[in-house]
């Protein structure tokens, strides 16, 4: 396995660019189901959870391509994807395939809507809590379709066709939403999805389905209303700049110091995060090019965070922002609301010197003037670019394992980090 290894005590400088959103461009390409025609997604991020849908695209008989580079493009520019799925050819989605990436269950949403059946294995537990899926499960039933589980699959008839109706989700889900959203736009009849996510994701997912064909209004707020269309078309879409990796990437000039562009990034994706960053003593600034964040010799203040949907604080940035309250000057507290179990990178940040203690669903953090290099074991995909950050910022050598987790999420990060004075390096192979 690759390992990551940094240097620490370098501030950040120069231009860093921000790519896609993971999290909006899996879901756009699951949505490719929904029609005959061809989806071709533009600034699709180069991660191996894209290529793990694009096999899992490939079972059910969709037919993907990437495009080649072009004259004139930037190095850190996305990919074009093409996804023409003219026929079903398969409505199961195997276990050995849904268990590798949680968000491939989604796939079961345009199955049934196009084809009045899907087979899809339950995903299962996770690292950072077991994320059941019976409010997609609700909003599927509240559509008309009957569901059962049968030896570890879930199997979801429709056989005359899903049906509009009322979905009230009692708390606010983003894969529910995706879910509901996608099944909604084919449905006979008009849809109200009640208490619905706000995600930005959500909202670039709905515009992707409007150029489609689709008849949605509402989406970003809390109540989203889909009239039913008898079939989609295809489209040409952007993917939104990726927020996790913009407020990563400001979390971590925020702990080194420094002064970045991030470039293509937007403060209205991220406003809350942004807001943290500005109390703790990090200058955040909207450009034309992207968003700026800078922090001086100036000392880190402690912040209290309490991790919501959106707009609220990002559950995803629990870990980095940890990480750069480990130097702050005094105690800060981080309620986390929305996972259990998404505390597993505090033993590794202690092994750096941080010390934080937890008390229930809340990490206790007192702020060090000096964290130290040490070897640490990354446990999930937030977690492990925390102990980046946390490398970054530490004197002496820092030596990340297992960062085949950052492979999932953040695109180039060394690479990226490199040009903006960082010394860091991945070394192939385990010694």
């Amino acid at each position: 396995m690759d390992r990551i290894r940094i240097v620490g005590g370098k501030p950040l400088q120069g231009v860093l660019p921000i790519g896609g959103a993971k999290n909006a461009a899996l879901p756009l390409m699951i949505a490719s189901l929904l029609t005959r025609e061809t989806v071709t997604l533009h600034n699709v991020p180069r991660l191996s959870d894209v290529r793990q849908l694009m096999r899992i695209l490939g079972n059910h008989g969709a037919d993907a391509a990437i495009s080649g580079k072009r004259m004139g493009q930037a190095e850190d520019a996305g990919d074009t994807i093409t996804l023409s799925a003219r026929d079903i050819v398969d409505t199961t989605a195997p276990y050995e395939l849904v268990s590798r990436m949680r968000a491939s269950f989604w796939v079961i949403a345009p199955l049934l809507a196009r084809t009045g059946e899907a087979r899809v294995s339950l995903p299962g537990g996770c690292a950072i809590g077991t994320r059941p899926v019976d409010l997609l499960l609700m909003a599927l039933e509240n559509l008309g379709a009957s569901i059962e589980i049968e030896a570890g699959y879930v199997v979801a008839k429709a056989p005359k066709g899903l049906k509009g109706g009322r979905i009230d989700f009692p708390k606010v889900t983003v894969g529910g939403t995706h879910t509901a959203l996608m099944a909604a736009t084919l449905a006979d009849g008009t849809t109200v999805i009640e208490n619905a996510a706000q995600e930005p994701e959500v909202a670039d997912l709905a515009a992707c389905l409007i150029k489609m064909g689709a008849r949605i209004s509402g989406a970003g707020t809390s109540r989203i209303v889909v009239d039913g269309v008898p079939r989609l078309d295809g489209a040409h879409h952007a993917v939104l700049p990726d927020r996790i990796e913009t407020g990563t990437y400001a979390m971590a000039v925020a702990m080194t110091g420094g002064d970045i562009l991030l470039q293509g990034a937007r403060t209205d994706l991220l406003q809350s995060a942004f807001d943290v960053l500005s109390a703790v003593g990090a200058e955040v600034t909207q450009t034309e090019e992207g968003v700026r964040v800078r922090r001086d010799g100036r000392g880190i203040r402690p912040v209290d965070v309490t991790t919501e949907p959106f707009p609220g604080f990002p559950t995803d940035l629990q870990a980095q922002f940890m990480a750069l309250m480990t130097k702050a000057d005094g105690v800060s507290r981080i309620r986390e609301t929305i996972f259990e179990n998404r505390f597993m990178h505090v033993q590794e940040l202690a092994r750096l010197g941080a010390r934080i203690r937890l008390d229930g669903d809340t990490a206790i953090v007192e702020g060090m003037p000096t964290l130290k290099g040490a070897p640490v074991m990354a446990t999930d995909l937030r977690a492990s670019v925390s102990l980046v950050i946390g490398g970054l910022a530490a004197e002496g050598e820092t030596m990340v394992h297992r960062v085949y987790h950052l492979d999932r999420g953040f695109e180039a990060l060394e690479k990226k980090l490199l040009r903006c004075g960082a010394e860091i390096e991945r070394i192939s192979g385990e010694r």
